[in-house]
């Protein structure tokens, strides 16, 4: 992929290095953000984007009340994502409607969040960067990566979920092959998290060349 500055909308472009970090749910991606963030780096996160463009006042809460039923928003005036999350894995066509909705202020967003980036390189990390078109968006990519079985019980761990959640989750998801296919970098994420940072120091250092 191309070192240069990246186009990322009409809105302007991006003046850093950007790498998309990406993986399947449970791989991980948290606790590589968390090594990259501790060396100063700016990490812009679709799932942080995907809250703000959904919070109270937003134009898209009101366009996903519309749509689903006021029962969605809680006492709070925030959205009930984890009841919203439900109707739209059992519902493909409810899915690609709020993914039309979201996916452009996400995008928005993050790229808001990259211009204003000021440590050597940026980083991104969704794991919707296929799905979203969201690897326009980078110079490079880094794969989170881990078998299925650890993907699926750190999730029905982190999120309380059953495993036909966590599975139908995945399924929605990029496949593991699908993503290393096109990975530039991939560390594997099945092992201790000293492992991880050993893996991690040696690509932050080749971040840091390249942003160089």
């Amino acid at each position: 992929m191309s070192q240069t500055l990246t186009l990322i909308n009409m809105e302007g472009a991006v003046s850093v290095l950007v790498i998309g970090i990406t993986g399947g749910i449970g791989s991980g991606k948290s606790a590589v953000t968390d090594y990259f963030e501790q060396k100063g780096i700016v990490i812009a996160d679709a799932d942080k984007a995907a809250r703000i463009v959904v919070e109270p006042g937003q134009p898209a809460l009101r366009s996903i009340a519309e749509h689903f039923g006021n029962h969605l928003i809680l006492e709070d005036g925030y959205l009930n994502r984890r009841a919203l999350r439900d109707i739209i894995f059992n519902n493909p066509d409810e899915r690609r409607w709020l993914e039309q909705l979201t996916h452009p202020l996400v995008n928005q967003q993050l790229t808001l969040e990259l211009q204003q980036a000021t440590s050597p390189y940026a980083i991104l990390v969704s794991p919707l960067l296929f799905e979203a078109r969201q690897k326009y968006m980078v110079n490079r990519i880094l794969i989170v990566d881990a078998d299925k079985e650890t993907q699926l019980l750190r999730t029905m761990n982190r999120d309380s979920i059953s495993r036909e959640q966590a599975e139908a989750i995945l399924h929605s998801q990029a496949s593991r092959a699908q993503r290393l296919a096109i990975a530039d970098d991939v560390v594997d994420n099945t092992g201790s998290l000293e492992m991880l940072h050993l893996q991690l120091d040696a690509l932050h250092q080749l971040y840091l060349n390249l942003a160089a």
